[in-house]
């Protein structure tokens, strides 16, 4: 399910309704702003957020320049999109580094919400940004919490402290020690969590934050809980005062409301959300470019950010030479794929691409036709890549038995790699496009 895709679909019904007009009368506004509050409601935004952001909306959107303008449904949009930033927290909130090294990181949690393992795509995220974290284990009462972490370091190649099961406290002092000795400059506290709150487990991050002063305490938030989340975000924010929240499980099927409840509830910023189960999986959270997403206007900036660090610029530059010179082959294709699955889950990235969804519905690409196509490509000779034309029946055969797959899907394959080429002629301006988009099915 694509994040925020029910809310999306919603909102973007209303605005349709509204753009067809001329002109709106205040009964019209009224008649939307009712229908948007339950679109959010629905989406499992807090209540008194919900009624909160359509009353803030309703006195813009009831003001002259709407009611006189030529384009009030684009009015709505704009000040829709406006509000939606400001409830998720207007600009980028990022990590308050110490002045001096290392700059100590808590990340607490209950259990299930992800915090460990977003332990390590927090550690994996600093790396990229020339930061050196160490991962400090201090979860002693969770099955297996310590090795979890272990295994989190090892994808993230980052480095974990741990001595077992003696006082949080105390490992916590000593992890930040071996940080200052070995030259670390963040130190990522995985603090305990618990299946409820109680008084135990928050004397103990009290008593952490007193001794470490950490730069950051980070609540982890698992978006697929709804209110019930946000709800112990607040008590978590309450008794300790958090820095900023991070939201896991935003890819999954999440209708989206704590993202757009957790910031008006705690007042504390979204910091991150993970977006996949890979250790790269993680995004600094854009109030803007989210609220573009939900209005189904694209993220540009972040598709932009993601091939930059997934594809290395002579590749790039390699690739859009092909398109322009219409040489782009069959090893060409199969190294958009590769790109494309470096990038994180493609439903996603389609999600970034304005007005993408509009013009070819509710599409999504399949993993496995993914990979069985790439099995087909890598089952080819050389010169068949290069001139895939001149592939004969025979031939054929001979590549559906070495990929395992059949004849029809090796000429399944050919025709999405022509229908390619017909879309990026269109690009170039030097023809129409014709059939679907390459990858879909």
């Amino acid at each position: 399910m694509a994040i925020f895709s029910g809310l999306s679909e919603r909102l973007n019904h209303i605005f349709s309704k509204m753009r067809n007009r001329g002109k709106l009368t205040e009964l019209e506004i009224n008649q939307a702003m009712r229908e948007i509050r339950v679109a959010l409601l629905e989406a499992d935004v807090n209540y008194g957020v919900a009624k909160q952001f359509v009353q803030d909306v309703s006195k813009q959107a009831l003001g002259q320049q709407v009611l006189e303008s030529l384009t009030p449904g684009q009015q709505v949009v704009k000040i829709v999109n406006d509000e939606l930033v400001k409830l998720m927290g207007q600009t980028q909130a990022k990590i308050n580094f110490a002045s001096s090294p290392p700059t100590v990181i808590m990340m607490c949690g209950l259990q299930g919400a992800g915090k460990t393992t977003m332990c390590g795509k927090l550690a994996y995220h600093l790396k990229s940004l020339g930061k050196r974290p160490l991962l400090v284990a201090c979860d002693i009462y969770r099955d297996a919490a310590i090795e979890q972490l272990k295994v989190v370091g090892k994808n993230a190649n980052v480095e974990v402290y741990e001595h077992g099961k003696q006082s949080p406290l105390k490992t916590a002092r000593e992890g930040v020690a071996h940080a200052k000795k070995q030259n670390f400059d963040v130190v990522i506290i995985d603090t305990a969590g618990r299946l409820h709150i109680d008084t135990e487990l928050m004397q103990e991050l009290k008593d952490l934050k007193k001794d470490l002063n950490p730069s950051e305490i980070l609540f982890t938030i698992d978006a697929m809980m709804g209110q019930d989340s946000v709800n112990v975000a607040k008590e978590f924010n309450d008794q300790l005062d958090v820095t900023g929240i991070i939201i896991t499980k935003l890819d999954g099927d999440t209708r989206g409301g704590v993202a757009l409840s957790v910031k008006a509830v705690t007042g504390k910023p979204i910091k991150f959300c993970g977006v996949g189960e890979k250790v790269g999986d993680i995004e600094p959270f854009y109030p803007d470019r989210m609220a573009s997403r939900i209005l189904g206007m694209g993220d540009v900036l972040t598709l932009i950010e993601k091939a930059q660090a997934a594809v290395d610029e002579k590749e790039m530059q390699r690739l859009e030479t092909a398109m322009r010179e219409n040489s782009f082959t069959l090893d060409d294709f199969l190294a958009q794929y590769d790109n494309i699955d470096k990038m994180g889950d493609i439903n996603q990235i389609l999600e970034m691409v304005p007005g993408l969804k509009n013009k070819v519905g509710n599409v999504s690409i399949n993993k496995k036709d993914m990979a069985r196509n790439k099995a087909i490509i890598q089952s080819m000779t050389k010169k068949e890549r290069l001139n895939p034309d001149g592939i004969k029946a025979s031939q054929k055969k001979r590549i559906a038995a070495g990929s395992g797959t059949s004849i029809q899907d090796v000429n399944t394959l050919l025709k999405q790699f022509y229908q390619s080429k017909e879309m990026m002629k269109q690009f170039n301006g030097k023809g129409k496009k014709k059939g679907k988009l390459p990858f879909f099915k």
